[in-house]
């Protein structure tokens, strides 16, 4: 091998080594035919669906880079394409130059000259060519046809390696762009109170946050659990890595351990391709594990296993992989009466909770629902076209006198199906839509309390009626929400609304209380 094959050789391993853009790697491939093969111009194409598109080009107009030659349309690159040796034309060929009038010359025309190419083949695939063409004669009658040989392979694996690294590159910002999208969730929202209870919580946020202890945040429904767990990681150390979110309870029992650990090409039917799991995708960062209580036993033994050891396997691989993750989780579940039920492994409960934080209801937070009823309006007014949103005195006891079952989502809701009654039947001249009880429409929320659920804890002298616990409960629910439907004329969506229950723990517990 000659020496300026040496030095271009390790000029384009050297190039591997460096980050840049496909469009740089394939110019500075073609600067290295260059400078073995002096030509007046030089083109590196790719093959994309029956048409070679210019990569990287050397002495054309500014135009080349924009075009696309059909190979069924220009017999020249299609007898370059289909040939695994170098193609050199000969002066006096016919086949049609498809360069004509795209190389700069005195009367716009290549008149005779010097043209050849080679294949570009990447596992036995075309990828593409590379042509060359001199404005003399016998330009390249002294190019040696074992250098050209060479310089194709050398093109070729660079061309793989580049495409490779391409696609790793590629990949891991999808990845991080992914994951960071999930971390930026319900940042829109912002953790607002004044109560000692609701000062209390933020205490307990900056008194664990910096560590990696794993966290439990508990409480009712629509409390803002998520948002204390979006708090607990964007002032942890690791609030540059993305916070990766998954809800327990909206997954198929099928799919828990793919989500979780990801999965291989072929490890089940629909496995079309690798995938990572949300502990890869959460690695260096935290993972925030919604609705934890919901998860089936054979996925919480799996789910201790990867917490424990920091070691996770995608389904239908052998193949172990270390993550670095901080667990987060999150339930309105008592885990504790859970464990004692037997429907949640004790092992991985004391797991999670090494430090609990409980969220407190909004009942206990009652000076902070004027804040967060200027918030939400605050937000709505942006979606109105900034009309102001105001609260009558008599709107703003009915908010205060409200138990609030759904918590602050409730409130949210409330407000905002208000605020659009308000602005509805807003005068068009005034800016001010003055939110009234009626708007509120809270006393038409929730159907009454059944009196079957209490009667039923009573004997027939009216005497209190000792039962067992979880089957009265249950007997409980089962009437209330059977009335709530009936209110709601069997909307599942509108009641489970009402009730304050997210809507896919509404279904599973409709399915659990077998109600039809």
């Amino acid at each position: 091998m000659s020496s300026p094959l040496y030095q271009i050789l390790a000029d384009i391993l050297g190039d591997l080594s460096k980050h840049m853009s496909s469009g740089e790697r394939y110019a500075r491939l073609m600067e290295a035919w260059l400078r073995l093969v002096p030509s007046d111009a030089c083109a590196l194409l790719q093959l994309q669906d029956d048409h070679l598109v210019p990569r990287a080009v050397d002495g054309f107009g500014s135009d080349m880079l924009g075009r696309h030659f059909a190979v069924a349309e220009h017999p020249r690159l299609a007898k370059i394409l289909h040939n695994r040796q170098y193609v050199r034309f000969d002066l006096n060929s016919e086949l049609p130059d498809p360069y004509d009038g795209l190389i700069p010359t005195e009367d716009g025309h290549l008149h005779v000259h010097d043209c050849m190419g080679a294949s570009l083949y990447i596992d036995e695939k075309p990828w593409g060519v590379i042509t060359l063409d001199a404005l003399t004669p016998g330009t390249f009658d002294q190019v040696e046809a074992h250098l050209l040989h060479t310089l194709v392979r050398i093109t070729e694996a660079a061309i793989k390696t580049a495409g490779l690294i391409e696609h790793l590159e590629s990949k891991a910002e999808r990845q991080s762009q992914v994951a960071k999208a999930v971390s930026k969730h319900g940042e829109h929202f912002k953790f607002i109170g004044k109560s000692q209870a609701f000062k209390k919580l933020t205490t307990e946020i900056n008194t664990v946050a910096k560590s990696d202890l794993t966290v439990l945040v508990t409480g009712e429904t629509g409390v803002g659990k998520e948002l204390v767990a979006q708090s607990l990681h964007l002032a942890s150390n690791r609030h540059e890595a993305p916070m990766v979110a998954v809800n327990c309870a909206a997954l198929p029992e099928s799919l828990i351990e793919s989500e979780l650990f990801g999965h291989v090409s072929g490890a089940f039917s629909g496995a079309t391709k690798n995938r990572s799991g949300k502990f890869e995708l959460a690695d260096g960062g935290s993972l925030f594990l919604d609705e934890v209580g919901e998860l089936p036993l054979s996925a919480q033994a799996k789910l201790l296993r990867a917490i424990q050891s920091g070691d996770i396997q995608r389904v239908g691989s052998d193949a172990q992989l270390k993550v670095d993750v901080r667990i987060i989780a999150a339930t309105n579940r008592d885990l504790s009466q859970e464990v004692a039920q037997g429907r949640f492994r004790s092992d991985l409960f004391h797991r999670l909770s090494i430090y609990p934080i409980a969220v407190p209801s909004l009942r206990e937070r009652q000076s902070d629902i004027g804040p967060l009823a200027g918030y939400f309006l605050t937000r709505m007014q942006s979606k109105l076209g900034n009309i102001s949103l105001v609260l009558s005195l008599p709107a703003q006891h009915a908010l205060m006198a409200y138990s609030w079952p759904g918590n602050v989502r409730e409130l949210e809701h409330v407000l905002s199906r208000a605020a659009l009654k308000a602005n509805a039947a807003r005068h068009p001249n005034e800016r001010i839509a003055v939110l009234e009880p009626k708007h509120l429409g809270l006393d038409e929320s929730l159907p009454e309390l059944p009196v079957a659920s209490v009667t039923a804890l009573q004997n027939k002298r009216g005497e209190f009626q000792i039962a067992d616990l979880r089957n009265t409960v249950d007997a409980f629910q089962g009437d209330y929400i059977r009335q709530a439907l009936e209110h709601f004329n069997g909307n599942k969506s509108l009641a489970a609304k009402a009730l304050g229950i997210d809507k896919s723990n509404f279904h599973r517990l409709i399915k659990r209380l077998n109600i039809h």
